[in-house]
């Protein structure tokens, strides 16, 4: 079975995010390791890794990661942005590897005023350059199939196979598969077949044994919208069919899928709960 897990809230201390994972009876978990809207996060303390540790250890949680600050751009033709949003993800990183996470969540960046290939070529040299820095880390960058708004990279498949083949060590590069995300782009999933389709090209373009991790989110726009707006699952223009398709699939069985659904109640139930019940659900029973 895949492992479920939800983005949680890290306020009052990182091991709190831990806990209310297996509170909500999750496997896994995503957090922020700072502010996400700021560039500067205050130092992680010997504490705080500590008792994250602990909290891991003492849940059963597996596969724990973060995403980096939606600020970070390596994609940016400005070379003031470009290396502090290079600096920005060394330190994402670094958190990270001392909260011992698997990976880091990352956007690929948005080429702004310049081209989508000169965007790219940034992308990779920047990861280049953080690898560098991080050099024997166990923490992995986790490229984000994105939607595509505006000019924002990673919304084709090309986009990341571009990647993979242009930085240097490619196996500590993977990639975190948005479902909301690759259908706003584009990738139809709701028909078993187009699902099928769907994931041939992406092993085609990028191999599927790149793949780390999922994000699993209903989709409000439609197929093609290149708009990233989140909706609960079964709630959205997904709707449950590719869930269905997702959660029974053996070559991802083993796999962290992280909720990014709206945090909210509803008749008294976090929806997360609500979600989480309704991916179990879509599971096939074992005969």
């Amino acid at each position: 079975m895949p492992l479920f897990g939800s983005h949680l809230s890290i306020a009052g201390g990182y091991y709190k995010a831990v806990r209310k994972a297996a509170e909500l009876g999750m496997e896994t978990v995503q957090i922020f390791t700072k502010n996400n809207n700021q560039w500067k996060g205050k130092p992680l303390t010997d504490d705080d890794c500590r008792m994250f540790k602990e909290a891991v250890e003492e849940t059963g949680i597996q596969s724990p990661c973060a995403h980096d600050s939606y600020l970070i751009n390596l994609a940016s033709p400005d070379s003031e942005l470009f290396e502090k949003s290079r600096d920005a993800l060394i330190i994402e990183l670094e958190r990270a590897e001392a909260l011992g996470l698997e990976g880091v969540v990352m956007h690929p960046g948005s080429f702004v005023k310049d081209t989508e290939q000169g965007g790219l070529k940034r992308i990779a040299q920047g990861i280049d350059q953080v690898h560098k820095a991080t050099k024997g880390y166990h923490c992995q960058l986790w490229l984000e199939t994105t939607a595509g708004q505006g000019t924002n990279l990673g919304h084709r498949f090309e986009h990341l196979q571009q990647i993979l083949e242009t930085v240097k060590v490619a196996e500590r590069l993977s990639v975190c598969v948005d479902t909301c995300h690759i259908f706003a782009a584009g990738y139809p999933l709701i028909k078993k077949s187009e699902y099928k389709a769907t994931f041939e090209e992406f092993d085609e373009k990028v191999g599927v044994n790149r793949i780390r991790a999922f994000h699993i989110n209903d989709s409000k726009k439609p197929l093609g919208s290149r708009v990233d707006r989140h909706e609960h699952i079964g709630e959205g223009e997904l709707g449950l069919e590719p869930f269905r398709h997702l959660v029974n699939d053996k070559r991802f069985s083993k796999l962290p899928m992280y909720l990014e659904t709206k945090k909210e109640e509803r008749d008294g139930k976090e929806m997360d709960a609500v979600n989480l019940k309704t991916l179990k659900s879509l599971m096939k029973k074992k005969s």
